[in-house]
């Protein structure tokens, strides 16, 4: 049976925009589909835990975005972690929730994972309040997301 290749990139929103700022990530994503039609593959979810595997299976390299409540840091500070962090951390967020036991899971099983897995999450209030816009913080902070991105999919050889 011949392997299949795997697709270049993926950029995989995770959140819930009816949340506020649970969306940031989809805000951001739509923003990249336009600047980047055909090279890389967006896709916004609300899913979590393991139906991620499906997602991130068929390519090379994904990069995730979220929206994360640490409380480490003020609202609209960027968070990155590569593959390696995520394996230590604990989830920023209940959408990424189970990423390094999906990580784990897939290399035990032989399965095709991405080599190259980033984590861009921005740092929000309160994720859980029901509204279908942004905070002013997080909106702001839209376009440092974007470019946390952008930096990302050049080092891969992606080209808007």
């Amino acid at each position: 049976m011949a392997m299949r290749k795997p697709r270049p990139a993926l950029v995989l929103a995770l959140g819930n925009d009816l949340l506020g700022d649970d969306g940031v990530a989809f805000h951001a994503a739509r923003l990249l589909r336009a600047e980047y039609p055909g090279s890389v593959e967006v896709i916004e979810t609300g899913e979590a835990g393991l139906p991620l595997l499906d997602y991130l299976e068929p390519y090379g390299a994904a990069l995730i975005l979220d929206a994360a409540a640490t409380g480490k840091c003020p609202p609209g500070t960027i968070l990155r972690w590569d593959r390696e962090d995520f394996r230590r951390c604990v989830a920023p967020s209940q959408h990424s929730a189970g990423l390094p036991q999906i990580l784990e899971l897939a290399e035990r099983l032989g399965m095709a994972f991405p080599k190259e897995l980033q984590v861009v999450c921005m740092e929000v209030a309160d994720p859980t309040i029901f509204r279908e816009s942004l905070t002013p913080e997080a909106a702001q902070a839209v376009p440092a997301m974007v470019a946390a991105a952008r930096e990302i999919l050049a080092g891969w050889g992606c080209r808007g």
